[in-house]
């Protein structure tokens, strides 16, 4: 071994002063990039799961309870707070905290327009802390009166379409029809209190946060009658547990669901950038794998005096392969150290000034978002370097065919 890493050594010193210097700056510089574009996509597409996952968690909890229904309705059925299961919920280590909820289809009426929209009612135990950051103008109105707040929030997609701004009022239309079968219109005006904007439109097009004392007293609902739960799991790997544990301890009469069934599109969705992502790093291990075959290949044909000379020294076939194989391993090291420096810097940049920018629209993001796992580019490193170094004996098996005789002779 120390024949070998010293020829090695020997070698990789000389490797600027032959032909071979500039295959070798080439093969390092492949390394480099095609190990900064996997540390960006993979950033990338963490980045964007993270986000747009963090958006809907904020919006709809991790887990929902409502009462089972054969109906198809924005309004929600009532069902009476459970006080054991709340004090079950409160004693779970898991669960970071329970909201009641309840939603009511009305009309938001101004002096000049008028929109559809679902009126979601929460109560004092509204977990504002993932919600909070997505708020544009404003503040979230105190719901813990003693009378309903007269306040709600609207998002600035609805607030922009009804010229609408904070302090402002507006009506809400509310239409039931009673058990003859007549059609009742009440309403409520309120007071905009703050503006938010997840970026999710099919949700921020619809929604407004108000008082579920409101919908109570819309639907005739008793005090202690809600329209369901939403559970927040202290981190996002719980959630898949606490559902499971929930769905054991719920109501036989209570639909309970993860936030992945709830909302399945946009998870769906979310799982082929995975796919994505996976084809990016196979194309680039390829192109960097291409590459280092090639150059190794030139690197020995280089080299076949050398080769032959030292087989005609008595150095078997293994020895030789391995000179070979740690000059490789050399150049992807360098390349995968450059490689690191380019995609960490084009990542932090990303964080830091928000160069790339996207429709909001299409996207959810405004920014791209960027998220760096370490463990992730450990790993990233540690395949690179494995996966190459096993292609590269393919080509140093040419060290075998090289025969002492012919080489010397024709040197």
């Amino acid at each position: 071994m120390k024949f070998t890493l010293f020829i090695a050594r020997r070698v990789i010193r000389q490797e600027n002063r032959s032909f071979s210097g500039l295959i070798i700056i080439i093969a390092r510089l492949a390394i480099a990039l095609s190990l900064a574009v996997m540390i960006v996509a993979t950033a990338m597409v963490s980045g964007f799961r993270e986000t747009i996952s963090d958006k809907i968690y904020g919006f709809w909890g991790h887990v929902n309870i409502s009462r089972q229904s054969l109906r198809s309705s924005f309004d929600d059925l009532p069902m009476p707070v459970d006080s054991a299961f709340l004090n079950w919920a409160g004693q779970k280590p898991d669960i970071a905290a329970v909201q009641v909820y309840a939603r009511k289809a009305g009309m938001l009426k101004t002096r000049t327009d008028l929109e559809g929209v679902i009126v979601k009612g929460v109560s004092s135990d509204f977990y504002s802390d993932s919600f909070r950051k997505y708020m544009v103008g404003g503040e979230l109105p105190a719901f813990d009166g003693d009378q309903p707040a007269g306040d709600m929030v609207l998002s600035r997609s609805i607030a922009q379409r009804m010229q609408l701004e904070v302090g402002d009022s507006a009506v809400l239309y509310f239409i039931d029809q009673d058990e003859s079968g007549l059609f009742n219109q009440r309403y409520r005006k309120l007071r905009i209190a703050g503006i938010y904007n997840t970026g999710l439109e099919e949700f921020d097009k619809m929604f407004v946060l108000a008082d579920i004392r409101h919908i109570r007293r819309l639907n005739d609902w008793g005090p202690q009658e809600v329209g369901g739960y939403e559970i927040f799991a202290n981190r996002t790997d719980l959630i898949l547990p606490v559902y499971e544990e929930v769905a054991r301890e719920a109501d036989p009469f209570w639909e309970v669901q993860s936030v992945y069934e709830l909302i399945p599109g946009i998870f769906d969705w979310l799982n082929l950038q995975r796919i994505n992502e996976r084809i990016i790093i196979i194309l680039m291990l390829v192109v960097a794998l291409i590459n280092m075959v090639t150059s190794l290949l030139i690197l020995i044909l280089e080299r076949t005096t050398m080769i032959g000379t030292l087989k005609a020294l008595g150095a078997n076939n293994r020895s030789v392969r391995s000179i070979f194989l740690v000059q490789a391993a050399y150049i992807i090291v360098w390349g995968m150290v450059i490689g690191d420096a380019i995609g960490l810097s084009l990542c932090y940049l990303q964080q830091a000034f928000g160069i790339i920018r996207l429709p909001e629209e299409s996207y959810y993001v405004s920014v791209a978002p960027v998220s760096i796992h370490y463990g992730s580019i450990i790993l990233l490193n540690i395949a690179t370097l494995a996966v190459s170094l096993l292609f590269l004996l393919i080509p140093s098996a040419l060290v075998s065919r090289l025969h002492p005789v012919k080489t010397l002779r024709f040197s």
